[in-house]
């Protein structure tokens, strides 16, 4: 066993790819949006641009924080060198909860589209739905497991024909309500702060959920090429530019479609409705299934990475077992930390077969997972600000790109976590809070590395 990941193995390109696979347009356009639209109602479309500005602030501290130093922990790595290792410790753990829960999340609409392909009726039934995605998540594992190559292969291709397809629906979607198909005319209102009331902390929410995942390029940055400069960084910081355009496009057009009630209520697949509105027929909606398939397949993929980078770095580290910090040495890939997440992640999906609806886990397990990304996020954003705190005297540019916008960015996202908690039904606050405590059980004070962050430049 090895404790080096295969460099070399990521270009520029497919690190972006990586980023739009992690926050999975298709994933959460069919099964995120009707949420938000239930929650921010008609002014869903402004939830989504104003709460991309703390994500990008994030991003922007990703950048920063990987230009200095490129490690498979990223956040975790990065917290623990700037605020210690207990923080360090539970941002890592913070992103191994989230996957965890993700893998639910993630696998259950995979049995909804798989099921739509066959007989759409089926798609209800739990059981059934969470027993196929259960098949796919140990076939996603499987190809993991061979190596970061062919994944990242298989990923530039499902993640582009996922989008080619949200393209062709999307430009069908508009030209269908521009010769008079719109139940509802565009409206610029719909870009306002006219929120339900109580109902902004869930908006916010939702949308932390729906743009996280692009992070998976710094997590990535070990095995990516160093041509251009920082390019796990950037393919990051690029790819939620991809995201904010695809998500604002399939939000407008559900408002433009349907009415408000019957778009809310599309979280099985928004997509294969919108495909059938547009005049698509069984095509588009048969399309539609399959952008949702790719694209949970290239989330599910991404998420397992991260799970796996980060608890290999944590193991490398000794902040939990040495075990899980070593790669096989025919495909450099930490398969141990695959083999764990497997049996987890089986066994959460097993038990979400006993919840009572698919709209139940999808709801509940978002919430929970856009806590955990606030916390780990926020940290990033607070240790990058730390980093970059002198770099004003050489760039006021640098300072405010990576100590200021990461600092409001963190704020923001550590007061809607805390406010969000106190919303919480008994469920999500098991899952949500309970998972970060658990963590106190496996934190080993004395089993870390030497902090090694360089100063700003």
């Amino acid at each position: 066993m090895s404790v080096e990941l295969k460099a070399n193995s990521l270009s520029f390109f497919e690190s972006i790819i990586m980023g739009v696979a992690g926050s999975a347009p298709g994933f959460s356009i069919a099964v995120a949006i009707a949420g938000l639209l239930a929650a921010a109602g008609s002014v869903s479309p402004n939830a989504l641009l104003i709460f991309a500005v703390p994500m990008l602030g994030i991003s922007m501290a990703y950048k920063g924080l990987n230009k200095k130093m490129a490690n498979a922990g990223a956040a975790y790595e990065w917290t623990k060198q700037g605020f210690g290792k207990f923080f360090g410790y539970f941002s890592g753990w913070a992103l191994l909860i989230a996957a965890l829960v993700f893998m639910v999340t993630g696998s259950v609409p995979l049995g909804t589209a798989t099921i739509d392909l066959f007989d759409a009726d089926l798609a209800s039934n739990v059981w059934l739905t969470t027993s196929i995605g259960a098949v796919w998540f140990i076939a996603i594992g499987a190809v993991l497991i061979t190596g970061i190559e062919l994944t990242s292969k298989i990923q530039v291709v499902m993640s582009s024909i996922e989008l080619l397809i949200l393209f062709g629906i999307s430009i069908a979607a508009f030209f269908h309500t521009g010769v008079g198909g719109a139940v509802t005319p565009f409206s610029w209102s719909w870009f306002g702060f006219n929120y339900p009331p109580g109902t902004f902390a869930a908006s916010a929410l939702i949308v932390v959920f729906l743009y996280w995942g692009w992070d998976v390029t710094c997590n990535l940055s070990e095995e990516t090429k160093g041509a251009p400069p920082n390019a796990a960084g950037n393919g990051g910081f690029l790819s939620i530019f991809i995201t904010i355009a695809s998500f604002i496009a399939f939000t407008v057009a559900a408002l433009m479609m349907f009415t408000l009630k019957d778009a809310s209520g599309f979280s099985d697949n928004l997509i294969y409705h919108v495909a059938l509105q547009a005049g698509l027929g069984k095509t588009g909606g048969y399309a539609a299934s399959l952008a949702l398939i790719l694209s949970s397949v290239a989330t599910l993929e991404t998420t397992m990475l991260q799970f796996s980078r980060t608890l290999f770095a944590m193991g490398r580290d000794r902040a939990l077992p040495t075990g899980f910090g070593v790669v096989q040495e025919k495909t450099l890939t930490p398969v141990r930390t695959m083999y764990l997440l497997l049996a987890l992640g089986l066994i959460l999906i097993f038990v979400s077969s006993f919840m009572p609806s698919i709209a139940t886990i999808l709801g509940d397990s978002v919430s929970a997972i856009a806590v955990q990304v606030c916390y780990y996020y926020g940290l990033a954003g607070l240790v990058c600000a730390w980093s970059y705190r002198d770099s004003y005297q050489e760039s006021m540019a640098t300072f405010l790109g990576y100590a200021i916008f990461p600092l409001l960015s963190a704020v923001a996202l550590f007061v809607l976590g805390i406010y969000a908690i106190t919303t919480f039904n008994l469920t999500t606050q098991i899952v949500g809070i309970g998972g970060l405590v658990v963590g106190i059980v496996f934190y080993r004070p004395n089993g870390y590395g030497k902090a090694s962050l360089a100063p700003a430049e």
